[in-house]
């Protein structure tokens, strides 16, 4: 029977007939699988990305019913699907969903769920299980996916039987998005997919849970006690982290600094919280930041963190960090509050609670003098790094010219998705965003592949904005499959590979500190055209500097995907940088 053709009904499987019974409303009973699309329908879920396989399959069966309400996407690797849903959560601000099979299915995920859970990003992953007899029987593509993802999930459960679908699935949705985001794992045997609930589907979403209360609301003594020093500075400094963008707090965020005259400056996941040309963005912090931001950290007499973790990225030597200043850190995370860095004044909740909350309790202030100190610093790495990093002082184009051009091309408007690498950096320092949570990379993890199916993601989740992704070539051999799932989908992402043939970090390091020993650095590449093409996506590969504006162009122009691939300067370094373990204020300009 055509379920389409079905009026006011529903349907369930019976495992015993391998068959589907229709049911009106009233008296649906569901098998565990349908049950699943069900409880993702109620939590408004549009797309899944994933790969199918026998310990999923029954879920499988059940997305066909449902086509005409949920679009699936059939990535190449389940890796791809991770980092899809990844890129599809961070701009869309929605739950990112991915469903994989058991066995290799599942431990190929485990490094996008790595990744998300260090740089809080909603998702909800759904692995098959073999069946609740085989458990613990060593069975084929059977792997314990509850004690190989504990450590790297906000909450994991094994669903063994269908009538807890329902519930555990709305547990697994509040836990994601609520408080600090994070990954989520359930994994169902393949018997809870395939037998029949008990009564009818009945679904109610998760707004509570006795043994889970994140803090959204800060006490008001703590936002007292970090205005009093907030008053009382004479320089101040405030962070911007990435939890900025998950609360949606860049508008109180730019009110707050108008009102208290304070310069900022954000770390690599914060970009883009303020556009670079408001006049108190300093730049932003870390090992491969602004030269001011690092060497003024150990001036100021206040730090404002807000949404950050203090990671060793941004602190380097912890034990020179920061010591004559005071520490305000604004944080949802509990756990985050005194790791690093002890504050003086911590202020546990939501950044943008926590701002607006904050905003009435901070006097008006201007700090002329001090933010005219970045000025000096900024004129020293403008003259000695970023001049000659735009110029067309060399045979080969360099990476920030390439960066640059599609910023100016498209006014810092875009969505810039970079991989990790030197191109990451350099796309960090030359890209001049504009417009609100517009950078999405790989932070804490540093997970090379990402932007491939991360960009993919963020064009499914936001499809009216324009995506770029610069990708090394050695970060695009790593997902370079997952080139299918964007021609199979034909969404005009746009691909610019930075092509020096080299792993460009691993062979700075090993010529700033291991005497130039590059110790298996060098690529030997395909052409990455042909295979762009092979894929049924067009392309070309700009070699000279005066053809690289009109490439740019055509790469802009396109309305399907393209690949740009630009061969660039081979040994060329990104600074300043802040040596491993070194103090932020001994940050190198080379």
């Amino acid at each position: 029977m055509d379920l389409k053709e079905q009026q006011g009904a529903d349907v369930s499987f019976n495992s015993d007939s391998q068959d589907y019974t229709v049911q009106t409303p009233e008296q649906v009973v569901l098998n565990g699988s349908h049950a699943v699309i069900r409880s993702l329908l109620a939590e408004g879920v549009e797309t899944i990305f994933g790969y199918p396989g026998g310990a999923i399959m029954p879920v499988y069966d059940a997305i066909y019913d449902y086509q005409d309400k949920i679009s699936h996407i059939l990535v190449r690797h389940e890796q791809g699907a991770g980092h899809a849903a990844e890129g599809y959560a961070r701009l869309s601000g929605k739950v990112g969903v991915c469903l994989v099979t058991s066995g290799p299915g599942a431990t190929n995920l485990v490094t996008a769920i790595a990744d998300a859970i260090i740089d809080s990003t909603p998702m909800v992953c759904i692995i098959g299980q073999v069946a609740k007899h085989l458990l613990g029987t060593d069975a084929f593509q059977e792997t314990d996916v509850m004690g190989v993802t504990m450590p790297i999930t906000k909450w994991n459960y094994q669903i063994t039987s269908a009538d807890e679908v329902p519930g555990i699935m709305a547990k697994a949705f509040y836990i994601a998005k609520s408080g600090r985001p994070g990954p989520v794992l359930i994994d169902i045997t393949k018997n809870a997919q395939n037998e029949m609930m008990s009564g009818p589907f009945e679904y109610k979403p998760c707004s509570s849970m006795v043994s889970y209360r994140p803090r959204l609301v800060p006490k008001q003594e703590q936002l007292e006690k970090a205005a009093a020093l907030i008053n009382s500075a004479k320089k101040p400094f405030l962070f911007v982290g990435h939890g900025v963008q998950i609360s949606g707090a860049e508008e109180i965020l730019l009110k707050f600094l108008q009102k208290t005259g304070i310069p900022c400056a954000s770390t690599l996941l914060g970009l883009s919280s303020v556009a670079v040309d408001h006049p108190l963005y300093m730049g932003w912090l870390g090992m491969h930041g602004n030269y001011g931001t690092n060497v003024l950290t150990n001036q100021c007499d206040l730090i404002i963190g807000v949404g950050l973790r203090f990671d060793d990225r941004v602190t380097g030597d912890v034990s020179r960090y920061a010591k004559q200043a005071k520490i305000v850190h604004i944080e949802i995370d509990p756990a985050e509050i005194d790791k690093i860095v002890k504050a003086d004044a911590p202020v546990v909740g939501d950044a943008k609670a926590a701002l607006e909350m904050l905003l009435p309790l901070v006097e008006p202030a201007s700090h002329t003098e001090w933010v005219a100190e970045f000025a000096k610093y900024a004129e020293m790495e403008d003259r000695l790094i970023t001049q000659p990093e735009l110029s067309a002082n060399s045979e080969k184009i360099k990476m920030a010219e390439v960066i640059r051009g599609l910023s100016d091309k498209t006014e810092g408007q875009a969505v810039v998705v970079a991989d990790v690498g030197q191109h990451q950096m350099m796309t960090a320092r030359y890209y001049q965003f504009k417009h609100p949570n517009s950078f999405i990379t790989s932070g804490g993890l540093g997970t090379m592949g990402y932007a491939l199916p991360a960009a993919f993601g963020a064009k499914v989740g936001d499809p009216e904005r324009d995506v770029y992704a610069f990708i090394g070539d050695g970060c695009f051999q790593m997902t370079i499959q997952e080139l299918g799932t964007i021609a199979q989908s034909g969404l005009p992402v746009k691909i610019i590979i930075l092509n020096n043939n080299f792993l460009g970090m691993v062979r700075q390091w090993q010529q700033l500190f291991h005497e130039k020993r590059y110790s298996f650095v060098e690529l030997q590449n395909p052409d990455f055209i042909t295979i762009a093409k092979g894929f049924g996506i067009d392309g070309h590969t700009c070699v000279k500097r005066e053809d690289l504006s009109q490439s740019l162009d055509k790469l802009i122009a396109s309305d399907k995907p393209y690949v740009l691939e630009v061969l660039v300067e081979k040994e060329e370094n990104v600074f300043p940088m802040v040596p491993s373990g070194a103090c932020v204020s001994d940050i190198r300009l080379q």
